[in-house]
């Protein structure tokens, strides 16, 4: 059985995902966004198995040290400069590739669902690769500054699910941000 392969990520009306290392909205935190994404990424669906969360060295670094590894995961950092893993980091993969193969051979027995967190280039890799991929997107509707994008999500590659297990359907607010979650499924053609 092929492997369904997740992203999850936060953008703004332009796609915007990051702006110096931080989120967007950065210093305002949006708990309830954030309590989403761990539950999504944190829970797997075999007991006794752990998920994977793929991530580029930059976002590994954007991550509160406090806060690294993310719990209750399997960190894998890619990273073509990094000769070991950074403090903290389970595993490096040179690329997205060798991250799957990661997976797939000496991680085959613990690990569940694979999701990629970021950053814009690890999600390209993923939105790109072979199979059926899920993105869970979080709408923030409200524009703020960003120098680092998401890809354009293809309406001819991927539909808007009309709801998904786990994702609330209404409208969110924390702060005065206003945010949305989304389920979009690769379509196989």
């Amino acid at each position: 059985m092929s492997r369904i392969l997740c992203g999850i990520v936060a953008v703004c009306p332009d796609l915007g995902i990051g702006k110096n290392g931080n989120l967007p909205w950065y210093p305002v935190r949006l708990n309830k966004e954030f309590a989403h994404f761990r539950k999504m990424t944190a829970t797997p669906s075999v007991k006794g198995k752990q998920n994977v969360v793929i991530m580029g060295r930059k976002t590994w670094y954007s991550i509160p040290e406090k806060n690294r590894p993310l719990n209750d995961r399997i960190n894998i950092v890619l990273s073509r400069m990094c000769k070991t893993p950074p403090p903290g980091a389970h595993y490096l993969a040179e690329d997205f590739s060798s991250a799957l193969r990661l997976v797939d051979t000496e991680l085959a027995e613990q690990a569940d669902q694979v999701w990629v967190i970021g950053g814009s280039s690890v999600y390209k890799e993923l939105m790109e690769s072979p199979g059926t991929k899920r993105l869970f997107v979080t709408q923030i509707l409200k524009q703020f500054e960003c120098d680092t994008f998401l890809p354009e999500i293809c309406q001819d590659k991927y539909h808007l699910l009309p709801n998904f297990p786990g994702v609330p359907q209404e409208l969110q607010e924390e702060n005065g941000i206003q945010y949305r979650f989304e389920v979009y499924e690769s379509i196989e053609k």
